[in-house]
């Protein structure tokens, strides 16, 4: 090792950042945004929604209480990198494992430290997520103009359908509920639903939250068709949160989500699957500047005024003015005026931007889970 830089991010524009790398070694190219969470970064990092980015913390205490399988949101981490103010740690915490620094490398993922993060975020609200190449060589040796242009050169999110990346590769059930202490997380043996959830990049914690409320989950993958969810007879339909540009995703999943709605089953959905909601009814969705991504948003419910303070992670957003009569606005972003949330009026179909599982992040979107509980509970007792 020597006192020369280890790590370097360059953004498309020619701006440089260096500083001390960590994790694994190599290149890494991407889309930047930034996260105000404070706490969950092991959950961030391993949340497929980040897949095509490299994540910005602007809290500087990252890695502090190193990681644990425990809180892995899927397999393997899915964000491309990551950038911190100061390097990370020993971990002090009883639940570690092992340092943020050896899982990463571990795992084929480039960190880099000594950044000013402040400096980098404000960047990315005034211009909008850049394009950048993150490279971690303990030698210090870099081609800063072949870096650029890999950072120019990379496509960005929009018409990425990254959903088939994440995706689970066969069908499967999930019947873990949430962590509580002290016994950790739990098992749901009595079932009162039966619930399909169509996977697009589904956070654990999701799934956990509905186990919870009595749902026996069988999560199948993105490309599932209308007549495979029909085939195991749910009470109601799940679409969950996941990566890339919702418009190429939808189209394959738009058409079989409409014929979910068409059926009367009950939906909810969230982030991606909210956005593929919204345009299976008609709406439309847009690139955002630089996106939502953090555990402290607030956010207005409709119909009685309550903010709820939230957790986000989305490029895109559902254009509220192109929501067609009959689909009615249920919340919205307090920082932006972005919508949030829909409902489709007279039918138990629903859907939220923000992730009501938390993980990282506060409760206050829980009861989410129970509403659509109580959808399948009204739909059953009205069958003939």
């Amino acid at each position: 090792m020597t006192d020369r830089p280890t790590a370097c991010l360059a953004l498309a524009d020619g701006t440089i950042f260096l500083g001390r790398g960590f994790g694994a070694t190599g290149e890494a190219v991407a889309e930047l945004c930034f996260n105000t969470a404070m706490t969950g970064y092991q959950e961030i990092m391993t949340d497929p929604s980040y897949a095509g980015q490299v994540v910005t913390f602007t809290f500087p205490h990252v890695g502090n209480v190193g990681v644990t399988p425990e809180d892995d949101e899927a397999a393997e981490p899915v964000a491309a990198g990551i950038v911190v103010k100061w390097d990370p740690t020993e971990p002090s915490n009883w639940r570690a494992t092992r340092d943020l620094d050896g899982w990463l490398a571990s795992r084929g993922r480039i960190g880099i430290g000594g950044v000013d993060t402040r400096r980098l975020t404000r960047a990315i609200r005034q211009q909008g997520a850049p394009h950048v190449a993150l490279a971690h060589d303990p030698h210090g040796d870099f081609d800063i103009e072949a870096l650029v242009a890999k950072a120019r050169a990379f496509e960005g999110l929009v018409g990425m359908d990254l959903a088939r990346d994440v995706t689970t590769a066969q069908s499967y059930r999930w019947s873990e509920t949430k962590w509580a202490w002290p016994d950790g997380y739990g098992s749901q043996d009595t079932h009162k639903y039966k619930v399909v959830a169509l996977d697009y990049g589904a956070k654990r914690n999701i799934l956990r939250s509905l186990a919870h409320v009595g749902c026996d989950v069988t999560v199948l993958p993105a490309t599932a068709t209308a007549d495979d969810i029909r085939a195991l007879g749910p009470d109601g339909v799940f679409l969950s949160n996941g990566p890339g540009d919702p418009a190429a995703t939808g189209e394959y999943a738009v058409p079989v989500i409409r014929e979910m709605v068409e059926d009367g089953l009950p939906v909810f959905g969230i982030c991606l699957g909210h956005q593929m909601l919204a345009m299976a009814l008609g709406a439309q969705t847009i690139k955002m500047n630089h996106g939502h991504h953090g555990a402290n948003h607030p956010v207005k419910r409709s119909r009685d005024g309550k903010v709820e303070i939230t957790s986000m992670n989305h490029g895109f957003t559902v254009d509220s003015q192109t929501l067609p009569d009959g689909v009615e606005e249920t919340h919205i972003s307090l920082f932006d005026g972005s919508n949030c949330g829909i409902r489709l009026s007279g039918k138990p179909v629903f859907s939220v931007q923000y992730h009501p599982e938390a993980s990282p992040g506060p409760h206050d979107s829980a009861y989410l889970f129970d509403d659509f509980a109580a959808a399948m509970d009204e739909r059953k007792r009205d069958a003939p």
